[in-house]
Formats: structure tokens, sequence, C-alpha cells
């Protein structure tokens, strides 16, 4: 029974399922992870919902609903008395944008032209005395596409208004960022995983993602299926894949669980961990997203000191290992290394955060 709570280096490459993706962030507006649509002025031909689907958008020629052409995304009606369209979001959780993807494929003679971007922590979002600070102006949007902005604001937050000029249709808004969690309310005696999405871990890179992707590692729950985890191609060359992790918070890792559910015919033949402290300007000046510095962490981690020696995996199966594991005191990022290649589904990284 399961129980569930593009730089070279080397001989390898760093690799993302979708370039439009920064690196080392979440989809904050992601509705799986609890992101909800609150309120538009219109959704009448697609309901507001759609562009926070964690999938992909597709597409269905000629399947029409009562009020028209079926289209997966966000679409409103044809404007005739002036204004604009607009909707509010509820980000999964609280945390800082710096990028957003106004995803307009499909919507070729229907997406809007323009957009901007406002946010809030009003915790009366829908009022009209909520106040909203601009984070993204008024800008063109293009039809058929990814329409990516950087935003550059350091503050986290919980709500978004996302304004399109004058109608139209947006297939998916993806708001990319990083967990800002209230470390203040952790206890430094309290046992975590350091490395949940929920308390800002991040994949920052990979020499494969071939059929998953490392942001899967740290999603909550159980991986629903192959595609649910990170998984590589099959190597035919010398060496083994590997992975770079950011933890949320430094601290001491006691106890590691590596989930290979799913994964039947094509698990690691073994995993093993390395662990590094990296001082608190390199964690946090800025540089976590930007290529150089995930090009120098992917060949800095080569020799970072050994967390875990290598271990035999099973199929679909969870192993948790805390006797097995070397006593490095604080830690903030972690290199997973496969033998030689092959798919995990979750990976947990039990410890302390260190003040």
């Amino acid at each position: 029974m399961r129980l569930c709570p593009a730089a070279k280096c080397g001989r390898d490459t760093i690799t993302a399922m979708n370039e439009t993706i920064p690196a080392g962030t979440i989809n904050l507006a992601e509705a799986e992870l609890g992101a909800h649509a609150l309120w538009a002025t219109d959704d009448f031909f697609a309901p507001r919902e759609r562009m926070l689907a964690r999938a992909e958008p597709v597409s269905r020629p000629g399947v029409f609903d009562d009020n028209g052409q079926w289209m997966d995304g966000w679409e409103s009606r044809r404007r005739r008395g002036g204004g604009h369209d607009a909707c509010i979001v509820k980000l999964a959780l609280p945390g800082v944008v710096q990028h957003v993807d106004l995803d307009t494929r499909f919507f070729t003679g229907n997406y809007p032209p323009h957009a901007s971007i406002e946010a809030t922590n009003d915790p009366q979002p829908l009022s009209d005395t909520a106040s909203w600070q601009p984070l993204l102006a008024k800008s063109a949007l293009q039809g058929n596409g990814h329409n990516v902005f950087a935003v550059e604001n350091d503050q986290p937050w919980q709500f978004l208004r996302l304004n399109i000029y004058p109608d139209g249709g947006i297939a998916r808004f993806r708001v990319w960022g990083r967990v800002r969690p209230d470390w203040l309310r952790v206890s430094p005696d309290e046992v975590i995983d350091l490395f949940a999405l929920h308390h800002g871990g991040v994949g920052l890179c990979a020499n494969d993602e071939h059929y998953g992707s490392i942001r899967n590692l740290n999603r909550p729950g159980c991986g629903v299926n192959m595609g649910d985890g990170w998984e590589t191609r099959r190597r035919r060359e010398p060496g083994n894949d590997w992975a770079v992790l950011e933890l949320g918070h430094p601290g001491t890792i006691e106890e590691v669980e590596v989930d290979t559910a799913h994964f039947r015919g094509n698990f690691p033949d073994r995993v093993s961990l390395q662990a590094a402290l990296l001082d608190e300007k390199r964690r946090h000046g800025g540089l976590a997203a930007s290529p150089a510095f995930v090009a120098s962490l992917a060949f800095a981690s080569e020799k970072w000191t050994t967390l875990l020696p290598e271990q035999k995996m099973r199929a679909d199966a969870q192993h948790r290992f805390r006797a097995e594991l070397a006593k490095l005191g604080p830690v903030s990022h972690v290199r997973l290394n496969l033998y030689p290649d092959g798919g995990v589904s979750r990976l947990r990284l039990y410890g302390r955060i260190a003040r």
C-alpha cells in the first residue's frame, strides 16, 4: 500500500520541458496547485477556470457548445459598449512573480491585442476599495502563441487581475515565480520537507528531461502516472543523469524519500545525492534564474559532498533513507543522480531549517 503526504555542461546539456519556462520557477497560477479564478467581467464563450489548467491547451475544430466554438481557455464575448474585460485570480501560493505567459494558442481571430496585469494582497480583492499595483503595463499580444513578459517586482503577491483590451480569449495564464513562505512561523525544531513546492523548493536544471520535468519532483501528493515525474531518455553513453535542486530554505536534511511510483521498467538502477550550502548572496542575489548561474551550479555540483551514497532502487516503490545519510549540517542545494538513467516520481527531503 502506498502512503503519500540550455547551456552545455560537459558532455550533457541542461534542458527544460518548455523553453518559455524560466529556470527555478513554478506556475503560481496553476489550478491543480490551488489557484482559483475568482471573478471575470464576462466568460460567455469559455469559462475563466480553463486558462489555469495544468495541461497544455488543445484545439477541437468543429466542436461546438451552446454558445459557439469550444475553446480551451477563457474567452469573453465581443464587447460593444466600450471598456475592457478582466479576470481576478487567486494564486495557489503567495509568491514573487518573475515572468508571465499570456498564452493565446489556437486563438487567432479572437485574441486580445493588448493586456495588462495588476496585483494586490488585499484580503477582499473583489471589493471596490481594494488597492491594485501594476505588475505589467499594457502590452501588445500576438495570437496563437506564447507571450512571455518579465516582471520586475520583489514583493510576494496573492491576487492578480488580468486585463484584456478590449475583449477576446487567453488559452493559458501562467505566472512563473517563486513561493515566498513566512519562515518566522516555522520552528527550528519542526521537521518539514525542505524541498516541498509549498516551502519554496524548486528544480533548477537537469541534463535531460525528455519524458518528464524536474518540476514534478516536489509537487504535492503522489504522482498520478509516469508523466507526473522526472524521466530521462535511455542513456546510450557513459556517465549518469542528474538534476540540481534548490531547497526552499537552508536546513539540515535528516531523512530522504525517493519515490519511483509508476516507474516499473524504467526506474533507475541506483540513485545518490550530493549537497552544498551556498552563501546568502548567491542564493538571494537575483541570479537564481539566470542561465549563467544555472550553468555554474551544474558544473560545481559534480564536486559537492555526498549526502546519500548510491542506493539500489525498486520498481514502483517508496524508498526511505535515514541512517545512510551523511551528517553534513545545513545545506541549500542538492544534486540528485540517477544511475544510469530512468524515472523518479517524487523526492522528499525532510529536515529542520537553519536560522
